[in-house]
């Protein structure tokens, strides 16, 4: 590098740090006039505040210790408002999960009574059906026993000659008399 651009970027690097220094001083000033306009200060202690630069730099900290303890604060308070809601939503889960167990035990015990009515229903639909065969049967005999060509519950065979078709096997098997005993009505 040539000793003219040095010399050029050592008063530009000079020219920034005094500019960044006025600009620090300048709102330093500007700190002090609302801090001192806020407190119905004189322009007297404006002038003594002001004049120090130690001052500034204490009221400074002391803005900035306020703020951090500010900041500290909120953020104790933000962190306990989410404890408080996370311990909420705990407590809620820990609430839904007793109330599903027990809907589930709710669940299991009707299914189980179902099922073991349904297999009752089933015995009572076999019970219902063979009942209803008895009854059929049972008519089919009372219709018997009351047909006119009976005399006296006694059949009486006509002298028709036998036949081996099978039409004429069948009429003869059910025309023939069924012998009923007390034990076939048990039931």
């Amino acid at each position: 590098m040539s000793p003219v651009v040095s010399e050029i970027l050592r008063s530009g690097f000079m020219i920034n740090s005094s500019l960044r220094r006025r600009t620090h001083l300048v709102q330093s000033f500007s700190v002090v006039f609302l801090h001192c306009g806020n407190s119905n200060s004189s322009g007297s202690t404006l002038l003594q505040i002001s004049g120090s630069e130690e001052d500034l730099h204490q009221l400074m900290d002391e803005r900035k210790r306020k703020r951090m303890e500010s900041n500290r604060e909120s953020a104790r308070r933000s962190r306990m408002r989410k404890q408080k809601y996370l311990d909420d939503l705990m407590a809620q889960l820990t609430l839904l999960r007793k109330d599903n167990n027990q809907i589930l035990t709710s669940i299991n015990f009707i299914t189980h009574h179902y099922f073991n009515i349904e297999a009752e229903n089933s015995v009572l639909r076999a019970q219902f059906m063979e009942l209803s065969q008895r009854l059929d049967s049972l008519n089919h005999i009372l219709n018997y026993l009351n047909d006119p060509t009976l005399n006296n519950g006694i059949w009486v065979y006509e002298t028709e000659p036998f036949e081996t078709s099978a039409d004429s096997f069948t009429n003869f098997t059910l025309n023939q008399p069924i012998v009923a005993s007390a034990d076939i009505f048990q039931y």
